[in-house]
């Protein structure tokens, strides 16, 4: 049974140390949909070994980053996957709203569907800077582009056919700034719905540091202006360079 009866829903879940949330967040969602990846970048808790006794499929990606983990994922969902889900393994993305972030996918009024993380926000569930950086990488897409958005959230779903139109290329933390803007210049049906976010259970590897912060909004910005000169060398519509 899948959350949206006519779709495949494949679910990428990076992970790396996460043995304390996982399982909470497997078995909200494995019962919902087609295929639960969980990729593992190099843990040393248990969490591979806990994501298979629950049910999912674990892909190890020894090397650190966000974006390598969802590129590894995405490398080996089952052909038969037409829409995939990203979520992170902390516990923080609600699965009880895997049902709104879908129905816009389902209806096929959007190719892209963003959880926007404005309703019901636990206190302390998102940092000062975290809200700063989301708000700062919104507004200078919207000058660039055009279009609005008023957050970077990572609980977030896609066809599979536009992931592919996309051509992701970020390995860190520049995936989910990086799908938004390729996917304003390429045209995609792209919405945000309100869901809700938690505090994460145990610590963040980047909010949670000064220095994973840095890097985290450094890398965000940079990908913004690599994406904006790159666009001034293509037509709008066309794919970006991959």
């Amino acid at each position: 049974m899948t959350a949206a009866g006519r779709l495949r829903i494949g679910v990428i879940v990076p992970a790396r140390n996460e043995a304390a949330a996982l399982p909470a967040v497997l078995d909200a969602i494995l019962p919902r949909v087609a295929e639960v990846i969980v990729v593992d970048t190099a843990s040393t808790d248990g969490t591979p070994e806990i994501a298979r006794r629950l049910g999912a499929r674990v892909v190890a990606e020894p090397r650190r980053g966000y974006g390598r983990a969802c590129l590894a994922g995405i490398a080996v969902l089952s052909p038969d996957v037409d829409t995939v889900l990203f979520m992170d393994a902390d516990a923080a993305d609600r699965p009880e709203d895997l049902a709104v972030l879908l129905a816009p996918i389902e209806a096929g009024e959007a190719d892209l569907v963003i959880g926007a993380r404005r309703l019901g926000v636990e206190r302390g569930a998102l940092t000062p800077q975290q809200r700063f950086g989301n708000a700062l990488a919104c507004l200078l897409i919207r000058l660039v582009w055009g279009v609005r958005y008023t957050d970077l959230g990572p609980f977030r779903a896609i066809r599979r056919d536009a992931l592919a139109r996309l051509g992701m290329r970020d390995e860190t933390w520049g995936w989910t700034v990086e799908m938004q803007v390729r996917a304003a210049r390429i045209g995609l049906r792209v919405q945000e719905v309100p869901v809700g976010y938690r505090r994460r259970i145990g610590t963040s590897k980047i909010s949670g540091t000064l220095s994973g912060t840095i890097r985290a909004g450094w890398k965000i910005l940079w990908v913004i202006g690599a994406e904006a000169l790159d666009g001034l060398r293509t037509p709008r519509g066309s794919q970006p360079d991959a």
